[in-house]
């Protein structure tokens, strides 16, 4: 078993999560159950994952957490383009944004590959 809280990956996600909640409380009234609802669930499942797979038994296990992750990450990226191009986030966020949620994707990359190289 893993502490989640000292992986960098977790850490920044945990961050990203905390800003998207800043970010949509600012989106109009209507999209409140509508798009800030999936983005701020996206983006939570993130280091949701990380956690999750950090208290499983098995390397194997934590590197399948770790590519559910992604698949946030991945969520997660393509729900900041929708806010952006629905303007509902300006330029600097989606610009500050975006760069959050690569430089995460290639964290959890970079974490399978070592989970997946040490269980071997």
């Amino acid at each position: 078993m893993r502490d989640f809280r000292g992986l960098q990956v977790w850490k920044k996600s945990h961050d990203l999560t905390l800003s998207m909640y800043k970010f949509t409380s600012q989106f109009p009234r209507e999209e409140i159950y509508g798009l800030a609802s999936q983005i701020r669930r996206a983006c939570a499942s993130i280091p949701t994952n990380v956690a999750e797979g950090c208290g499983r038994g098995s390397s194997a296990d934590f590197a399948r957490f770790l590519q559910i992750a992604m698949g946030s990450a991945s969520e997660t990226e393509y729900l900041i383009l929708l806010a952006h191009d629905l303007k509902y986030l300006n330029l600097d966020q989606y610009d500050k944004l975006m760069d959050t949620v690569i430089h995460i994707k290639r964290m959890l990359i970079n974490l399978q590959k070592n989970v997946r190289a040490n269980s071997e």
